[in-house]
């Protein structure tokens, strides 16, 4: 979960600093001017600043979580556990097709693992102390498989990609919104451009429909665990991928975030709570497995 809301949570701050950006340069004034006219320079210049938002939180996606966790680097294995980490991973990835991943390792109890990065070939794989502590070798070689899945399925490049048309959409429509919204609370004046109210108006409708577009990125991601799964199972085996969920359900009560992040971390698994959730529930994850089988 954690590559997921670093990345949510660095999108929206990358396009409220391009909203403030194009408004600071006079760009939202020719697009407010001409938003009623010329819908199609505002598709434009909304795609340019949405994929470009979405491009630049993958291509920090890397060292936001590297900061976030403090994870460590393995640039040279100091015991047996870290080469053994090394080793498994560059298996998988050899086994996947894809480059060698960084390898990393953070100080954390809960037992947790991801993997980021803009490319395939440009990645990092981090496990915590508690993953490593708490799971047998088994365990942890299918959720190293499960993390160099998602490498491979190039799930965050994906990712970025459907974020980039639904930042695309949510800055054309609230400016469009903002428009006509402005113009008709100033008795629909023409006043030169859009003055505060029409900047306030586009900033709080960007939150609302970006945390609407956030629950496809989490019906997405739910899916592609699905598959990371599938993945594991196929690099480490399907009855370790099953273990190793199995352990991590055992250990639900412990809070798999930083806390820094925990207030956005959904325990539900039904009703509206689950349209939030950027995992399923462990119980239909490990039930996929088995009706694979």
């Amino acid at each position: 979960m954690l590559r997921i809301v670093l990345f949510v949570l660095t999108n929206l701050a990358v396009m409220a600093l391009l909203t403030i950006v194009v408004k600071l340069t006079g760009i939202d004034a020719y697009a407010y001017r001409r938003g009623g006219l010329d819908l199609q320079s505002l598709l434009v210049l909304s795609a340019v600043l949405g994929m470009g938002g979405s491009f630049i939180s993958l291509a920090m996606s890397k060292w936001m979580a590297k900061m976030s966790v403090g994870a460590r680097v393995i640039t040279q294995p100091a015991n047996a556990t870290e080469a053994w980490l090394v080793d498994t991973v560059r298996r998988h990835a050899d086994k996947a097709g894809i480059g060698m991943p960084e390898v990393a390792i953070y100080e954390a109890p809960e037992m947790n693992a991801f993997a980021t990065g803009m490319s395939k070939n440009s990645s990092l794989v981090a496990v915590s102390t508690g993953l490593l502590q708490s799971m047998d070798r088994e365990q942890v070689d299918a959720v190293l498989g499960h993390e160099i899945s998602h490498v491979a399925n190039g799930d965050m490049v994906t990712m970025a990609l459907l974020q980039g048309v639904l930042n695309t959409f949510v800055i054309f429509l609230a400016r469009v919104i903002g428009t006509i919204a402005d113009r008709a609370l100033s008795g629909n004046r023409d006043n030169g451009g859009g003055g505060l109210a029409y900047f306030a108006i586009v900033m709080v409708l960007q939150v609302v429909l970006g945390a609407l577009a956030s629950l496809i990125v989490m019906a997405f991601s739910r899916w592609r665990e699905f598959r990371a799964d599938a993945g594991g199972a196929r690099l480490a085996g399907r009855g370790a991928m099953i273990s190793a969920l199995e352990r991590l359900a055992g250990n639900r009560g412990e809070n798999t975030l930083p806390k820094a992040f925990a207030a956005f971390g959904i325990s539900g698994e039904g009703g509206i709570a689950r349209l939030f959730m950027s995992h399923p529930p462990l119980a239909e994850r490990i039930a996929a497995l088995r009706a694979a089988a």
